[in-house]
């Protein structure tokens, strides 16, 4: 089992940043793929980023135009998004998930274990 806690989250006006952490619990949780997805109401999740289990390899969403990083640290079972360039439409729930294989994903279906999500809100 996989237990996932994600915080950060909050209200900022447009061009702002915000930290997203997710930090994971149980069994060998460092060497799983993990990723970040989002959900508006009404819509379907949409992938924003993920990383491998060493952080050599990351992937991102066509949106975050390089306003988004992604990024982990070991010691802390923690991995992070860090949010610059915040746009309105970048609002919604954002969860992090964990991938069991040794792939780094794109796709909702490939990830088994989702945390509950923190709430963005960017004010215009």
């Amino acid at each position: 089992q996989v237990h996932l806690v994600e915080s950060g989250g909050g209200l900022v006006q447009a061009g702002g940043s915000l930290k997203l952490s997710c930090v994971a619990s149980g069994r060998a949780v460092n060497t799983y793929p993990m990723g970040w997805f989002r959900q508006v109401p009404g819509k379907e999740r949409e992938f924003v980023a993920a990383i491998d289990w060493s952080g050599g390899v990351t992937k991102y969403a066509d949106f975050v135009k390089g306003r988004f990083t992604i990024f982990r640290v070991a010691a802390k079972n923690a991995v992070y998004l860090h949010m610059d360039l915040l746009e309105p439409e970048d609002t919604a729930v954002y969860s992090c998930a964990a991938d069991l294989s040794a792939e780094v994903h794109t796709t909702e279906s490939a990830y088994d274990y989702w945390g509950q999500g923190t709430q963005v809100t960017v004010s215009s």
